[in-house]
């Protein structure tokens, strides 16, 4: 880990840096999960229409809401585009929440924010 400030390497896991003292990481509110592992299970082409994301960081509830609304969807498409009603929704869904990982928005089950690529 680098110091943002002043660019020096911090060993260990330290609050402060020691070439200039400034604060590394608010470790009270930041997610021992990876935000690339996040970004890459919400990108909407990939995992992120069955909630793979979510499963991941712990938001059980909407995972489940969007790993339903993606088999339902990819089950009814061929039924005249039916299922298309429901993976509309869930492939936005999913953008949204790339974006949010990848901005290091997304939070975790406890609302921890995930920082750490």
């Amino acid at each position: 880990m680098f110091c943002p400030r002043c660019g020096k390497e911090a060993a260990g896991n330290p609050l402060f840096c020691s070439g200039c003292g400034a604060r590394l990481v608010e470790e009270a509110n930041v997610s021992p999960k990876s935000r690339l592992a996040a970004s890459l299970f919400a990108w909407p082409g990939f995992l992120g229409q069955f909630g793979a994301h979510r499963f991941y960081t712990g938001r059980f509830g909407t995972a489940a809401v969007m790993l339903t609304l993606g088999i339902l969807g990819w089950a009814t498409v061929w039924i005249f585009g039916l299922g298309l009603v429901f993976l509309i929704p869930v492939w936005i869904w999913s953008l949204i929440d790339f974006i949010f990982a990848v901005s290091g928005a997304m939070v975790d089950d406890q609302s921890k924010l995930l920082k750490y690529w």
